[in-house]
């Protein structure tokens, strides 16, 4: 039907392909266009013989899809009289499609069980989602859902041609496409916008992440320092770890998703001049898109590093300078989670130093980032 209405402004049909059909400018006039469903790919020289012979010109070949073309004032004999008989030219291709949905669903079923562990098996979901890695693999995962609608959709169709031509209702060769066409433009939009957007994603989180030495001494860094904790003049850097010009025993990283734009992990070591003691502190701070993901990152924040083998408690406190405040404390180790508007930190400390002088420090800097 498109192929004739483009006939009349002058564009004739000349080759097809998955996405595109290729005119060839000439004389408007009215050309009626039959598409000839073959078991093979190739059609036969016989084949093409005969319905040249009933006033149908050979056009052009796509996969099992084969194009003739005859003008209006022929008033060609149609390609098949029989709708029972054609039904029956349709079988191998109903066959073709219900394997295409059958191998999809397959592959469907693969990716969401690789999506769902990912996702889900270690109970932290919201954490995956900011850190930002997974959001591509959820994009490729709806355009792949696309492909297997566009195969279903396909199979269905060609089910429902197939029964109407088996109870004698003939194809309609002038069936309206204006709509059928803007519908699958905007949907086919959408999802090839998805797509791009889901191949640059990778490369914003590359050029927006670096890892470098920690700066000595006091820096506008947005996160707590180990010498802040231990205010103790002794205290020195242990280096132990040099790679590519980094100190990764001193190092802190910074991150970008689309969830949280802002990220620091940060991991410093140090030692007091005696070599008798050797705190550590870890961090990580995420300033997120949505304040709603505060309290269930802080959440799976807590699942993430507790391994589930903590014997001590995780104690929920009221501070004035944070929403959420948890703590847990066990030996040497302390750990804190907090989160302040949009703003999330967690610290893990190995070391003698009170908690309350790790909570201290940790609210001055999450202040910082949240009045931002």
């Amino acid at each position: 039907s498109w192929f004739s209405d483009m006939s009349l402004q002058g564009l004739h049909l000349h080759k097809m392909g998955t996405n595109f059909a290729h005119f060839k400018k000439g004389e408007p006039k009215r050309i009626e266009y039959r598409i000839e469903v073959a078991k093979n790919k190739s059609i036969s020289d016989e084949q093409i013989d005969m319905y040249e012979e009933n006033g149908w010109d050979y056009v052009t070949s796509y996969n099992y899809f084969h194009v003739f073309a005859s003008p209006v004032e022929r008033n060609a004999t149609e390609l098949h009289t029989d709708p029972a008989e054609q039904a029956y030219t349709l079988q191998q291709l109903s066959k073709r499609l219900i394997l295409n949905v059958i191998v999809g669903a397959v592959g469907f079923a693969f990716i969401v069980g690789m999506l769902g562990s990912t996702w889900f098996l270690d109970g932290t979901p919201i954490l995956r989602l900011v850190e930002g890695f997974i959001i591509q693999q959820s994009i490729i995962f709806m355009v792949f859902l696309y492909g297997v609608y566009f195969s279903i959709r396909g199979m269905l169709a060609i089910r429902a041609l197939r029964r109407n031509l088996k109870e004698g209702k003939a194809i309609n060769h002038h069936a309206p496409w204006e709509k059928m066409l803007r519908k699958n433009t905007a949907f086919s939009i959408v999802f090839v916008t998805i797509a791009l957007a889901s191949t640059a994603l990778p490369w914003i989180q590359i050029l927006k992440s670096e890892t470098v030495t920690l700066p000595e001494g006091d820096s506008d860094l947005p996160f707590v320092r180990l010498a802040d904790i231990e205010q103790n003049p002794m205290l020195v850097r242990d280096e132990y770890f040099m790679k590519d010009g980094v100190d990764w025993a001193n190092r802190y990283s910074t991150n970008w998703s689309l969830f949280a734009p802002v990220q620091y992990e940060s991991h410093e070591n140090g030692v007091i001049e005696s070599g008798t003691y050797s705190p550590s502190i870890n961090i990580e701070v995420y300033e997120l898109t949505f304040q709603a993901f505060a309290a269930p990152l802080v959440s799976d924040l807590i699942k993430w590093h507790s391994y589930g083998d903590e014997t001590e408690p995780y104690e929920e406190k009221n501070h004035p300078e944070f929403d959420q405040l948890i703590i847990h404390e066990e030996s040497r180790k302390k750990e804190l989670f907090a989160s302040k508007g949009k703003v999330v930190m967690y610290v893990r400390y190995y070391g003698y130093a009170e908690m309350e002088s790790i909570i201290e420090n940790a609210a001055q800097k999450i202040r910082l980032l949240a009045e931002q």
